[in-house]
């Protein structure tokens, strides 16, 4: 929904952005590309992916599963940060939008880390339960259709492990969420998650306003 931080001024958001390591500079060509895009909105924020891949290597995940990966921008960062050994299951729609990702993941030489999945979400992630993935993954990435949250969060309640963490994006919508009976269905179904989520003893969970908003849901049980 946004390239920069909900809230924040353009200088005070450039500064947070400066103020992290350099970014690696095929994460910048990828974001500088995507940008062009008509659909560039649809882009993760630089912060964003700094800290996707900070909790990679927070938690020590070896496993991550990402739901929506538009032009690799985030599976991108993800990878990089993944051991030698990591993988990055990636689900998108796209073969057009992910083409772009495949360029720049082996031009970074991490392609071999991420196994792309073509298919909608919802049939994928089924897909991976029946191969046995329970409790597989250490850390989840939500960021695709805003209608289909409930059921990502759901299956990643399954597929990710005990003590891992589920992140989900766009969780303010603009702001939206915060207007009461206002917004689209897929603002619509971000709130009630947002609700379930604040009452889901199945989690420990916090709502960060870093990007468009971000969840970061631990599964307990």
């Amino acid at each position: 929904m946004s390239r920069t931080s909900i809230g924040l001024s353009e200088r005070l958001n450039d500064y947070i952005v400066g103020a992290h390591t350099a970014e690696h500079p095929v994460l910048t060509t990828l974001r500088d590309k995507t940008a062009a895009l008509p659909e560039a909105g649809m882009q993760i924020a630089p912060e964003q992916g700094h800290f996707l891949a900070f909790l990679v290597r927070l938690t020590g995940a070896r496993a991550v599963l990402e739901i929506g990966t538009f032009t690799g921008y985030s599976a991108l960062a993800v990878a990089l940060a993944l051991p030698p050994d990591g993988e990055i299951v990636a689900c998108d729609v796209s073969e057009e939008w992910t083409s772009i990702g495949k360029r720049h993941w082996l031009e970074a030489g991490v392609a071999e880390r991420i196994d792309l999945r073509i298919a909608p979400a919802l049939e994928t992630l089924e897909a991976l339960k029946g191969e046995g993935a329970s409790s597989r993954f250490d850390m989840a990435f939500i960021d695709a259709q805003k209608s289909e949250y409930d059921g990502y969060y759901e299956a990643c309640l399954d597929l990710v492990r005990v003590g891992g963490v589920i992140v989900l994006d766009n969780m303010l919508m603009s702001g939206a969420v915060a207007e009461p009976g206002a917004g689209s269905a897929g603002v619509a179904a971000v709130r009630a998650l947002n609700a379930k989520i604040a009452g889901d003893d199945r989690v420990d969970a916090v709502l960060l306003p870093v990007g468009d908003g971000m969840t970061l849901a631990r599964r307990l049980v």
